[in-house]
């Protein structure tokens, strides 16, 4: 089992996959960049200091609400559990990839807004109670006819 444990926090950098297993699971990954960035005192700007790259593999509960809300450039935080694969390339060098397994993912609402739609458990949200979100979370890295980061209800009757 993996022992490290790991919160980064960052963006969306691909469209997240959905996979059916043939074993009747299912899994979603979607790879994520996370930038560090530090203030420099002497310029008086922020600095970029390097990017790391990560795949995140989402399954059983995790895919449906990953599936549903989070889409390429979205602001996202993830905590799992990671691992370092080594694979040969095809040009014959060892190459390493970092991979988390996710236990949690979710927007970063420091850069966008959301909001929560709960899932009764174990059920999916139907599409006819699910609508489109304010505009207050499209960001320039969304394409235009990208889906809402997360649906909420047109009408609730009291």
């Amino acid at each position: 089992m993996y022992e490290a444990h790991a919160t980064v926090i960052g963006t969306v950098i691909t469209h997240p996959v959905r996979r059916d297993l043939s074993n009747g699971e299912q899994m979603l990954s979607f790879r994520m960049a996370s930038n560090a960035r530090r203030f420099d005192a002497r310029s008086g700007e922020w600095t970029d200091n390097g990017t790391l790259y990560l795949s995140v593999t989402c399954w059983r509960r995790l895919v449906e609400g990953v599936d549903q809300s989070l889409h390429w450039g979205d602001p996202v935080i993830a905590y799992g559990q990671l691992r370092s694969n080594e694979y040969r390339g095809k040009d014959g060098a060892l190459r390493r990839d970092l991979e988390m397994r996710a236990i949690a993912v979710g927007p970063d609402l420091a850069r966008c807004s959301a909001t929560v739609v709960r899932r009764s458990d174990g059920m999916r949200a139907s599409p006819d109670a699910v609508a489109s979100i304010t505009a207050a979370d499209s960001g320039p890295a969304r394409s235009p006819d990208a889906e809402p980061i997360i649906g909420v209800p047109e009408q609730v009757d009291a």
